[in-house]
């Protein structure tokens, strides 16, 4: 193989890794609907009751670099919105829980409707636009039903 072919097929394989990174990347910030198959126990995670209206739910770890940020987010996205409980879980000494919600990376966010069903998941660190758009989405549908 001559150098200019070396090059076509390296730039080749450049290209394709870059667009297998970009569209991963562009999947994990889009919130994903899930069915309702399971209620949340507030116990397990350490917490006495959900949200009135809706939770956010986030599982984070001590080494996570984004997790703060996420935190604040959430928190104020809760603080703005009646009815709605931020819960942290720290998944460092709590693998149990990990594993039950399949959580393979932090922050992962769920948003839970006012019966502690899960609706929407988040993985990785996603915008307050998003989070504001499910939550209304969560809690408009709720006060139809």
């Amino acid at each position: 193989m001559n150098l200019s072919s070396a090059i076509v097929v390296l730039a080749a394989l450049l290209a394709v890794t870059v667009g297998i990174g970009a569209f991963l990347r562009w999947q994990q910030n889009r919130p994903r609907r899930l069915s309702p198959s399971e209620v949340v126990d507030p116990l397990r995670l350490g917490a006495e009751t959900l949200g009135e209206r809706a939770t956010l739910l986030q599982f984070s770890t001590e080494m996570c670099s984004r997790c703060p940020g996420v935190h604040r987010t959430l928190g104020a996205i809760a603080d703005d919105h009646d009815g709605v409980v931020h819960l942290d879980v720290d998944l460092t000494h709590r693998p149990d829980i990990a594993k039950h919600f399949h959580v393979l990376q932090t922050p992962t966010t769920l948003i839970l409707d006012r019966d502690g069903v899960i609706q929407t998941r988040f993985a990785g660190t996603t915008s307050r636009h998003a989070v504001e758009l499910e939550l209304a989405r969560v809690t408009t549908e709720d006060a139809h039903v």
